[in-house]
């Protein structure tokens, strides 16, 4: 479908879709380039406020990892008015406004419509200078891989939605969706790293192929070293598989080798689709230490590396069980 769309031949686009990035940047200024995304979900969660700091956590991340500091913010939501209080939306839209203001932005307004579901997300304007942009596109051969949160969130909030989650799962998937990937992206802006991109909905593995193949790459994965949400794995054996689960596998499967020698749940759990996941960055082998003592010193405590980049290919992801 997007094949058949003209592409921008402006040359202050930097980052446009060619690459699937995170986000667009255009540039306005020798220093400085502005950052635009956005992104927004029915809900995953029954807590109305967490709904709404997660909806939020999650929008930034893209400007996260771009290596860009977040500006303003703008509410999108559809409401189904006739079936829900305007009570349930006050708390959505306190919980994304808690967020916002974490992340040191501005929420400069927004937009709703009639739907037949609800959904709530935002638009999310950052800035970065044009010679520091981090994209998905730039892993080099020998570049170690660091991912700075488990993931899981797929799979325990379908969980949820089957009536299965624990409450201890429950409260741990919702406060590392709520968590917002700024201390990481300070991380690796202060050592400096190769690329990176944030894992969301095409799921560990999609998200890494699209780096990948942006950068003309191989990857090795240590498939034991990827750090998982507590009950994960247990909910992936029972069987509590989110529907995008499937389409992820579907597409990115005939670039993965390895994959069966991996316990099915475990390889459902790398295509897992995620919200409001950590970021994966590319970092030298020279500056990895450097990257790893960053992210523990703010606190990004999850954080752990997880394979390295193997040379020029196409794209393709071995998984080391």
């Amino acid at each position: 479908m997007l094949a058949g769309l003209p592409h921008s031949d402006d040359p202050n686009l930097l980052v446009g879709t060619e690459t699937h990035d995170d986000a667009g940047v255009y540039r306005l200024s020798p220093e400085v380039a502005l950052i635009q995304t956005v992104d927004f979900f029915t809900p995953i969660v029954d807590n109305p406020f967490d709904f709404g700091a997660i909806a939020a956590a999650n929008a930034f991340s893209d400007v996260y990892a771009m290596g860009g500091r977040p500006l303003t913010a703008l509410n999108i939501v559809g409401w189904p008015q006739a079936d829900l209080p305007w009570e349930i939306l006050g708390e959505i839209l306190r919980g994304g406004h808690e967020v916002v203001h974490e992340a040191g932005a501005v929420l400069a307004g927004g937009h709703s419509v009639k739907a037949p579901e609800l959904f709530f997300g935002l638009s999310i304007t950052g800035i970065v200078h044009p010679d520091r942009i981090v994209t998905n596109a730039g892993a080099r051969t020998g570049d170690r891989l660091f991912l700075t949160k488990p993931i899981g969130t797929g799979i325990l909030t379908t969980a949820l939605k089957k009536g299965n989650l624990a409450p201890e799962h429950l409260a741990i998937v919702t406060s590392t969706m709520r968590r917002l990937n700024a201390a990481a992206a300070e991380a690796m802006i202060e050592v400096g790293v190769n690329a990176a991109t944030d894992i969301t909905g095409f799921g560990l593995l999609g998200h890494l192929y699209e780096m990948t193949s942006a950068a003309h790459v191989d990857v090795a994965i240590d498939v034991a070293r990827v750090p998982l949400l507590p009950g994960a794995l247990e909910h992936a054996r029972a069987g509590d598989k989110p529907g995008g689960l499937g389409a992820n596998r579907r597409h990115v499967e005939p670039h993965v080798d390895g994959g069966e020698a991996c316990e099915p749940p475990l390889l459902d759990l790398l295509y897992d689709p995620q919200t409001s996941g950590g970021l994966l960055i590319a970092v030298p082998e020279a500056r990895a230490q450097a990257l790893a003592d960053a992210l523990a010193r703010k606190g990004v405590t999850d954080a752990v590396e997880i394979g390295r980049i193997q040379g020029h290919g196409a794209g393709i992801i071995r998984l080391n069980v």
